[in-house]
């Protein structure tokens, strides 16, 4: 069975993106032997509909499920059309998630868990490391807070998730926060 897991890195022990339509590679994993095909993301910089172009590429690679940290409304509408399984919450390396999703550890989600435009301002190569909120959070407006104290409206969002599900997509954001932060200490002090 092929599935699609967004991944920060073109290999199985990268670390599951937390963000579905500008992460930064789609692994396709075929779940039997572990091979995989790692799919550079040509959405990451958009400035909108980046969900659902990347919902689309992801639904013409023939794959029965994505695994991803979050998903918005319009892509998750665009994948739900498309007949795709959608699992959020996903987090740690894409080898372990695979492993967690063909024990059956995953449930589909019903609903897209974060707002339309999660992870704008998260643009690659700009000194700031691939943030991955709405610019709420401690970045000052450049797109580097979590933007989770917001919350996801009713309308983006059609049942809450459970409290293992919100556990496993506090510590994706947290460890993405962790490694945008180390990014931002490293390109201070090239800059010192």
């Amino acid at each position: 069975m092929k599935i699609a897991v967004t991944a920060t890195e073109a290999n199985l022990d990268a670390q599951v993106d937390p963000r579905f339509g500008r992460c930064g590679y789609f692994l396709i994993v075929e779940t039997d032997d572990l091979s995989f095909e790692a799919v550079e993301n040509p959405n990451i910089a958009l400035g909108g509909g980046a969900g659902i172009q990347s919902a689309q590429l992801i639904a013409e690679k023939g794959v029965v499920a994505i695994l991803t940290g979050n998903c918005g409304p319009n892509a998750y509408h665009t994948l739900s059309a498309a007949g795709l399984q959608i699992v959020i919450g996903a987090s740690g390396t894409v080898r372990d998630v695979v492993d967690q999703f063909k024990s059956g550890a995953f449930a589909a989600a019903s609903g897209a868990n974060v707002q339309s435009h999660f992870g704008m301002g998260t643009t690659p190569g700009m000194g700031m490391g691939r943030g991955m909120g709405m610019g709420r959070g401690m970045g000052m407006g450049r797109g580097m807070g979590s933007g989770m104290m917001a919350g996801p409206t009713a309308a983006s969002q059609s049942a809450a998730p459970t409290k293992e599900q919100e556990l496993e997509m506090l510590k994706s954001q947290a460890q993405a926060m962790q490694q945008q932060m180390e990014q931002i200490m490293a390109r201070i002090k090239e800059l010192e």
